[in-house]
């Protein structure tokens, strides 16, 4: 079944039924003030953190019928009494006519008709803005005139989010309304925490006279609160009863009378939800998103923005559902996941537990940068101060505080308390940045490291150079009897949780990829000497790898502390690991046979229809020596599920080995483009890789869930650009190595690069996967890379595959 289709035109994917298998959002603003919005209305969102900041009170674990966050009525004078209608379809239930849900870039536009009513409402947050929008418009369809008044509704949350579900006593005792009357006889409802009054107010208000208001939940359901939001009895009042609440549920409802609507005429509101940290000073900005014209040049701006985002890099192939991902969703899937991390989505919950990690942000960062690399920096300075003095790092953040934790890490003793891989990831993210820039001046911006004094001032600050450096000594350093790095709590599969001493192939791999990555850095410094000692170090671990991590058909995955493989063709569950075998390629420690062997065995082993399994057999029983892997049964997550994010590491590896077939063929698996079809096994959103899909080996094989907020998306959209599609940023110019399907033609790429565009033509008449014959740039013949332009023309290059 399908639930809705894609809009290439307007950069749009439209839902067309409000019934979608589970909620299906979108993301409004950013981490400043924004939060998301699903399909039938409901917003969460907040300013800065979003468990130390939230605004409106969404909880995603309700049935998808209620009412969450923010809602909109519409009531129509019937005799003596009055008939509601909602065109977001929740929580009133109506039948509806038509209804749809424009997911655009950085707003949503609904369009809905129920009992003759039409109604249009665009929702986004403007530019650098603190409030969201909504411009509603309301057409009567009926063929008599009718007595019509707007509502809408929203519910707050206590800007401590957890507190607002573990301390009933004191957080409705804080909660408090109050109205503003403005010269004009607009309203404007202020709320707040009692603490908060005059230094951090919610407001909402609109451009049109305000009738009647309510800021009580429960007396706006009526009946001590056991009244519905599907029928809310205040609205069978002529108005609401203007009561200020000083205590409780905080809401606020602001009933707008409309007057009569004659048949086919239209009515509008602006609505705005906001929070100010000095209301005199925000008057301005309420007063001019008060004018429709305002409204929709910020609207045009959002869009403008976001396109100057995409326009960075187009693609035209011969698959129509690889443009549309490139072109549009997968990239905006790596800002998105850039701006917010895992702070807040349907599965984050943002209530505190979990703030900016280390290693997901620099991956995250990784695809933001061929996007728009200016918008990374900032970033990747709060996640270098994270790192200790030691080159170990905190395992996450919270941006608002800069206060970090080991995560998870510190709950057992006999565990270490670091995370192997998190401090090795940056270096990737850091080198990606410059060779997309040029920018070599970012290596001596100076940075402290996370270690304090008693005092809790910094104790040392180095260059990000030297912070990079730190990295890879500290995992010089700690290998284990095999000398391979160890695991620490965890590498980059977060669940599986050994004992002391434990070591991790895929830190080995990781250390390998960051030394390629220093060496050529050096080498672009001219540091031939560093370059040399890394040289050194990448032989070391590449023989240790060679020698010891070799199972016989593929890698192992892990040693425990007594010398016991995992990921071993030895052990009964948990045989083959995918990550060993793609990281082996990636870091260069695989010779080519092995190489071979290795990729054969994901293929024959891990890969299904719908993607490449974690590992398999799956662990039939929880284990606490091995951890969280095995509290998931068979199948799913990381217990021999089809975690996405290591797909395209796979991806990476097959062009790596001139396998543009297999590796187009698994990057179509689980691109979301082509679930559109088959919604009733994946249910989440088509428009927006998952974190995961259920494996072959549970009953439900095939269903998603964890969307939008994934490393996959960056790794992805890398391996789309740079490896499938070949084009790929370096220090000194732009490589162009594609590999593709043989029986591709060719296709053709837009992409700016340093102040430059290349319009690239790439031809393939010998139908190759793989194998540039010759590279031409405005006439002029080139090896495999383009120069460095920078000089805000467009250049016109050729490529012939041979």
């Amino acid at each position: 079944m399908k639930f809705g289709y894609f809009d290439e035109k307007q950069r749009e994917y439209v839902i067309t039924t409000p019934k979608t298998p589970v909620k299906w959002i979108n993301y409004i603003g950013g981490l400043e003030f924004g939060g998301f919005i699903d399909q039938t209305g409901g917003a969460l969102l907040c300013k800065g953190d979003p468990a130390l900041n939230r605004i409106t009170k969404y909880i995603p674990q309700l049935p998808a019928s209620d009412f969450n966050g923010t809602t909109l009525y519409i009531r129509i004078k019937d005799g003596d009494a009055y008939e509601l209608i909602t065109p977001f379809y929740t929580p009133v239930l109506d039948d509806y006519t038509t209804y749809t849900c424009h997911v655009g870039l950085g707003y949503s536009t609904y369009r809905s008709e129920i009992k003759g009513i039409h109604t249009e409402v665009t929702v986004f947050v403007p530019l650098q803005g603190e409030q969201e929008i909504r411009s509603i418009k309301v057409t009567n369809k009926r063929s008599e005139t009718i007595e019509m008044a707007i509502i809408p509704v929203v519910e707050y949350s206590h800007f401590e989010a957890m507190k607002q579900f573990n301390n009933a006593d004191w957080v409705p005792q804080t909660m408090q309304s109050e109205v503003v009357e403005e010269d004009n006889g607009l309203k404007t409802i202020k709320q707040y925490a009692f603490m908060r009054k005059g230094t951090q107010e919610n407001y909402f208000t609109s451009n049109c006279p305000i009738d009647s208001f309510e800021t009580d939940r429960e007396r706006f359901l009526g009946d001590y609160g056991y009244g519905s939001w599907k029928k809310p009895m205040s609205l069978q009042n002529d108005h609401l009863s203007n009561y200020e609440a000083k205590r409780g549920n905080n809401m606020a409802a602001a009933l707008h009378v409309m007057g009569n609507v004659k048949a086919n005429g239209t009515v509008t509101l602006i609505t705005q939800l906001g929070q100010s940290d000095n209301f005199e000073k925000s008057l301005a900005s309420i007063k001019k998103y008060r004018d429709e014209n305002l409204v929709q040049q910020a609207l045009e701006d959002v869009k403008k923005n976001w396109n100057s985002y995409l326009d960075n890099f187009q693609v035209i192939t011969p698959d129509s559902s690889m443009n549309l991902l490139v072109n549009v969703f997968n990239a905006r899937q790596c800002m998105v996941t850039k701006n917010w991390s895992r702070f807040l989505s349907l599965y984050q919950l943002g209530l505190g537990a979990r703030g900016i990690g280390f290693r997901d942000t620099s991956q995250d960062l990784l695809g933001a940068v061929g996007i728009a690399p200016e918008t990374t920096i900032d970033m990747m300075v709060k996640v270098l101060s994270t790192q200790r003095r030691d080159g170990s790092a905190m395992h996450q953040f919270f941006p608002s505080t800069m206060e970090a934790t080991n995560g998870d890490s510190d709950e057992m003793e006999d565990r270490d308390h670091y995370y192997g891989d998190d401090h090795l990831w940056i270096g990737l993210t850091v080198c990606g940045y410059v060779k997309e820039t040029g920018d070599v001046e970012f290596l001596k911006k100076v940075v402290p490291f996370y270690d304090k004094d008693r005092e809790g001032c910094i104790i040392e600050s180095g260059t990000i150079l030297e912070h990079l450096k730190r990295s890879l000594a500290f995992t010089k350093q700690h290998v284990g009897a095999h000398g391979i790095p160890y695991l620490g709590f965890a590498d980059w599969n977060d669940t599986v949780n050994l004992p002391k001493g434990a070591e991790s192939s895929f830190n080995a791999n990781l250390y390998g990829k960051l030394l390629l990555e220093m060496i050529a850095l050096m080498e672009a410094l001219e540091e031939q000497g560093t370059a040399d000692h890394y040289r050194r170090d990448y032989r070391e671990m590449k023989e240790v790898y060679h020698q010891h991590c070799w199972d016989g058909s593929w890698y192992l995955r892990y040693y425990d502390k007594d010398g016991n493989p995992l990921g071993s063709s030895k052990n009964d569950e948990g045989k083959i690991y995918t990550n060993a075998q793609s990281w082996s390629i990636l870091s260069g420690f695989a010779e080519k046979d092995r190489a071979e062997k290795a990729m054969n065995s994901v293929n024959t082993y891990l890969a299904t229809e719908h993607g490449i399994k974690l590992s398999y057999p799956g662990y039939d029983g929880y284990d606490p020596y091995k951890g969280g892997v095995s509290t998931y049964p068979p199948g799913a997550k990381e217990n021999g599920g089809i975690f996405l994010h290591a797909n395209p590491w796979v991806i990476i590896a097959e062009t790596m080995l001139g396998h543009g077939d297999r590796a187009f063929d698994y990057y179509n698996r689980i691109n979301p483009v082509n679930k559109n079809e088959e919604m009733d096994a994946f249910e989440v959103e088509p428009y927006v890789f998952p974190q995961n899909i259920l494996g072959d080996e549970h009953p439900q094989f095939g269903l998603g869930r964890n969307s939008w907020l994934s490393g996959t998306a960056s790794w992805m959209y890398q391996a789309a650009t740079q490896y499938i599609l070949g084009i790929r940023p370096d220090y000194e110019g732009l490589i162009i190595d594609p590999c593709i399907p043989k029986a591709w033609d060719g296709f053709h790429v837009t992409r700016k690069w340093r102040k430059a565009t290349y319009a690239i033509e790439v031809k393939n008449p010998h139908h190759v996967s793989k194998g540039v014959a010759t590279l031409e740039m405005d006439g002029v013949q080139y090896e495999h890379m383009l120069p460095n332009m920078s000089d805000g023309k467009l250049h016109k290059v050729l490529v012939i595959m041979g």
